[in-house]
C-alpha cells in the first residue's frame, strides 16, 4: 500500500474506487484500504486533514495499519478527488437521503466510484452535486464508516459472483490454513 498525496490529473482515478470525505480517524482509512484488498478494488481516496498519518514524513498510516496484504490497494490523499476520475466514473454517494436507493435492490455500477461521509457528519451540498446515485444501507440504526464500506464493498461482490461477473473470492491457495479449533487461530494452548 503506497500512498499518493499532491495535485491530481485526470485519469489517475481507477474504478471501482472508495472515496473518504474528511474521515476522523486513521483505523477506519486503514479498514476501507483492507476492505478495497479484500474485494479486489485498487485504490482509497481521502480528503481533510483530520487524519494524521505517521512517519517522518506523514506519508503512511499507523503500524496496525499497514499490513503486507494490502500492498494492492493505493492509498491517495487530495482535496480534488472527483478530478482524478475520468467521465466514466459513477460517483455513488452512501449516504441517509429520502431518496436514496437501498442497497438490497441496488445495482451497482460497473466503473462505481462509492462516496463515504466522515464519522460525525453527512455529505456536504458539494460533493452530494457531483454524485450520480444514492444509496442507502437499510439498518435500523447508523453503521460506522469501516462498517459502511465493507457492507457495500461486500454487496457488490455478492451481486456481481450472482451474476457471473466475477468469481467468488477465497483465501485458498494464499497460506491460509483453517484451525481445527479457535485456540489454534489464536495461539492459545
Amino acid at each position: 500500500m503506497g500512498l499518493r498525496v499532491g495535485p491530481v490529473r485526470r485519469g489517475e482515478g481507477r474504478t471501482p474506487a472508495v472515496v473518504l470525505i474528511d474521515p476522523k480517524f486513521p483505523h477506519n482509512v486503514g479498514a476501507a484500504v483492507r476492505a478495497a484488498s479484500c474485494y479486489g478494488l485498487g485504490q482509497v481516496w481521502f480528503t481533510g486533514e483530520r487524519v494524521q498519518l505517521v512517519g517522518e514524513r506523514r506519508l503512511r498510516l499507523p503500524r496496525e495499519e499497514r499490513m503486507r496484504g494490502y500492498q494492492d490497494v493505493q492509498l491517495c490523499h487530495s482535496e480534488a478527488v472527483f478530478d482524478a476520475f475520468d467521465r466514466t466514473a459513477v460517483p455513488v454517494a452512501v449516504e441517509l437521503r429520502r431518496t436514496a436507493e437501498s442497497l438490497i435492490g441496488f445495482v451497482h455500477p460497473e466503473h462505481a466510484v462509492y462516496v463515504f461521509g466522515p464519522e460525525d457528519g453527512s455529505l456536504g451540498r458539494a460533493v452530494l452535486g457531483l454524485c450520480h446515485r444514492f444509496v442507502i444501507i437499510p439498518t435500523r440504526h447508523c453503521t460506522n464508516l469501516a462498517a459502511a464500506v465493507y457492507t457495500v464493498l461486500y454487496d457488490r461482490h455478492a451481486k456481481r459472483v450472482a451474476a457471473g461477473l466475477e468469481q467468488i473470492n477465497t483465501v485458498t491457495g494464499r497460506g491460509f490454513d483453517e484451525p481445527d479449533h479457535m485456540a489454534d487461530a489464536v495461539g492459545v494452548t
